[in-house]
């Protein structure tokens, strides 16, 4: 009897119950929000809820799940996290060495039509105006005293890709991994509630009511060619690039080859929801308690939603320059589209068009900036890497 009285309050010790902290209790109850929000509100829930349940995992009380120590020198022993690691552990490895986002942007290349951008390149200059919102968003945050480098990885939140700003956190400043990429697919998943206002107080209701001549039908040569063409041109221009957009090209290329459907169907399907899962779940590991709640996460939170009303903003304004000096035959609504969100924000700038003119059809001419601001936004991530100087 008295050993099994031992042996329950040996138990009872080591515990969540007893070990857990206020502060692991508030990341639980974040953690649940996430989950509803997911499921109840649909809310970006591919993404949203593999990161929820992580951050679920990683802070209950004595699990150990996740150990942030064993990523936190300049080199990872590897052996230890297998040896001593868990679950989470192991999973952080892809995160880590960059193969997760390189993967997720590979299964992106297979999903995406570049043939708007190919019919009307102006696209190109709308995808990078609104990378003007990053650059902004970067100097603002080193005013504020971050470092080049969390300042960097905090502004590319404004890009609305979620892989790329995983990429470049991780390399730059890992330790803030977790709230900004819940930032970063938060703001994703808002984006229909956040670009309205903006696209609404930058533009007047006839410019919103433009119509935009057809795009020109793209042959199969000009859409092999182009993922080569751009693959070569950033690998010579911005290396540190190359990753991502290499990958994301790899993809399209497959795609469009047109001799590789099994593989194609793969990346899209198999191959992208397990890497998916896995780089969720990875993510809301690294937002623990002592990482997250402090007064630096709100201030990453203010300026990542400052950078992605920027990036809105810079989109619609180069929009209405291009309408004004383009014989007013752009739309600027498709500018706002110039965040790498695919296909949401093109959705909303097809949306808030129609509110104008609901004869207007906009989605294919948005979706020429917001391929193009995949593209851009993996460049900028490149070009903050080389200026960050680690």
């Amino acid at each position: 009897m008295q050993v099994f009285t031992e042996s329950i309050k040996e138990l009872w010790e080591k515990s969540g119950f007893v070990n857990g902290s206020l502060l692991e209790l508030i990341m639980l109850a974040i953690s649940l929000v996430l989950i509803y929000l997911a499921i109840a509100k649909k809310y970006e829930p591919l993404l949203l809820l593999p990161i929820a349940v992580g951050m679920l995992l990683t802070n209950i009380p004595g699990a150990n799940m996740f150990n942030p120590a064993f990523f936190s020198g300049e080199e990872v022993n590897f052996a230890q996290v297998f040896n001593q690691g868990g679950l989470l552990d192991i999973l952080y490895i892809g995160v880590k060495l960059q193969i997760f986002p390189l993967l997720i942007f590979f299964g992106v290349g297979c999903m995406t039509d570049f043939g708007p951008l190919i019919a009307n390149p102006s696209s190109f200059l709308l995808g990078a105006a609104a990378q003007a919102g990053i650059f902004l968003t970067f100097l603002g945050a080193f005013a504020l005293g971050f470092p080049l480098n969390e300042s960097a990885s905090i502004a590319i939140i404004g890009s609305a890709d979620g892989p790329t700003t995983i990429w470049l956190t991780t390399r730059l400043a890992p330790e803030m991994l977790g709230p900004i990429a819940i930032a970063a697919y938060s703001y994703m998943a808002l984006i229909p509630v956040i670009q309205p206002p903006v696209m609404k107080l930058l533009t007047t209701k006839k410019e919103r009511a433009v119509r935009m001549a057809q795009l020109r039908f793209v042959s199969k040569k000009e859409r092999i060619f182009f993922p080569i063409i751009v693959t070569v041109l950033v690998g010579f221009i911005i290396p540190d690039a190359l990753g991502l957009v290499g990958m994301l090209m790899f993809g399209n290329l497959f795609k469009e080859s047109g001799v590789v459907d099994r593989l194609v169907k793969t990346s899209q399907n198999e191959l992208a929801n397990i890497v998916i899962i896995m780089l969720g779940m990875a993510v809301g590991a690294t937002a623990k308690a002592e990482n997250f709640l402090n007064g630096r996460t709100l201030m990453i939170i203010g300026l990542g939603l400052t950078a992605f009303i920027l990036s809105t903003a810079c989109g619609v304004l180069f929009g209405k320059l291009m309408y004004l000096f383009g014989g007013k035959k752009t739309n600027p609504l498709i500018g706002s589209a110039g965040v790498s969100a695919l296909p949401m924000a093109a959705r909303v700038t097809q949306k808030i068009g129609q509110e104008a003119d609901p004869g207007n059809y906009l989605l294919m001419h948005a979706m020429g900036p917001t391929v193009s601001a995949i593209i851009g936004s993996a460049v900028v991530a490149g070009i903050m890497f080389s200026l960050s100087g680690v």
